[in-house]
């Protein structure tokens, strides 16, 4: 029996919106965008937010409303780049905007994906990975695995498989009412998946299914800036210092050498200037308390 012979309820039950926030996408839209129309099992519906883009997006993503049914973008005012607040905001938007429109079109789906616009995905990638949450009820949330292309180097990101990551991330739909959507905050993959812990789901990677990142976070904003921004953010988080103090060694030990230096500023300038945290309490506890279970989980890898 194929997909398409099983049962109405089934096919429903497998569908899934998306939502891409992009700015000044152009090199890398048209290669994502062919990469979702070649899914074995597409999107009902594909929300594209567009930040104010200055070059060619606009026209790429009208384009790919002309051709494909299921694709609409929104256009925000153009503004500075921003990888903190203003970010989760657009995504929050993109999803409120997809919701709001499967209720008045009568639209069912049983999942959500964030997916950022520098990717390409592999064609089973959604279907694969929906099946995985077909096996387990209690997964909440999950992604495939990450490659970078790096000059002529193509390298795998290397993370804990509990860790999903937020940049090709799909989220069960009860698990994502459960959480109250996208959480308006800095990392909110991270505070979502923080969410969905402490409700008691599952949060799982699947290194089979991958997800290739022609630019990462870090070279957007340039690597300094982004070591910076994630020691500004772990503060935001309440991380704390012995997690902190452990990832500037860890950083401190790759390839570039100064990365631990540029995260630690990033943190101390936020502790000297007493910033603002999140003001989530059990997730400001659940990050607090976080270096107990990295520590327990590195000590299981040496057994």
């Amino acid at each position: 029996m194929t997909e398409r012979d099983k049962p109405l309820e089934y096919q429903k039950s497998r569908q899934y919106i998306v939502v891409t926030a992009c700015k000044n996408e152009g090199d890398n839209l048209p290669n994502l965008i062919q990469s979702i129309a070649s899914q074995t099992l597409k999107p009902v519906l594909w929300i594209i937010v567009d930040d104010g883009s200055t070059d060619n997006t606009p026209e790429i993503l009208k384009e790919a409303e002309e051709k494909y049914s299921w694709i609409q973008s929104i256009r925000l005012e153009e503004s500075k780049r921003d990888l903190g607040l203003h970010l989760a905001g657009m995504v929050r938007k993109g999803f409120d905007f997809a919701i709001n429109y499967c209720k008045k079109k009568g639209i069912d789906y049983g999942y959500l994906a964030n997916v950022d616009g520098d990717l390409t995905l592999e064609t089973t990638f959604f279907e694969d990975i929906i099946k995985e949450f077909e096996k387990d009820p209690e997964l909440g949330l999950a992604s495939g695995g990450t490659k970078h292309i790096v000059g002529d180097r193509i390298i795998k990101a290397k993370l804990r498989e509990d860790e999903p990551s937020g940049g090709h991330m799909l989220i069960r739909r009860e698990c994502f009412e459960d959480c109250e959507g996208i959480p308006v905050s800095y990392a909110m993959d991270s505070v979502l998946k923080a969410k969905a812990r402490i409700k008691g789901w599952k949060t799982k990677r699947f290194e089979e299914n991958t997800a290739t990142e022609i630019r990462d976070v870090g070279s957007a904003e340039g690597y300094w800036k982004g070591f910076k921004h994630g020691g500004k953010t772990d503060y935001y988080l309440n991380m704390h210092p012995i997690h902190v103090i452990s990832r500037s060694i860890k950083y401190s030990l790759r390839r570039s050498g100064y990365g631990g230096i540029a995260y630690l500023m990033g943190y101390l300038s936020s502790v000297i200037r007493r910033d603002k945290q999140i003001d989530d309490e059990e997730v400001k506890k659940y990050f607090w308390n976080k270096w107990k279970s990295s520590y327990k989980h590195c000590l299981l890898r040496r057994k």
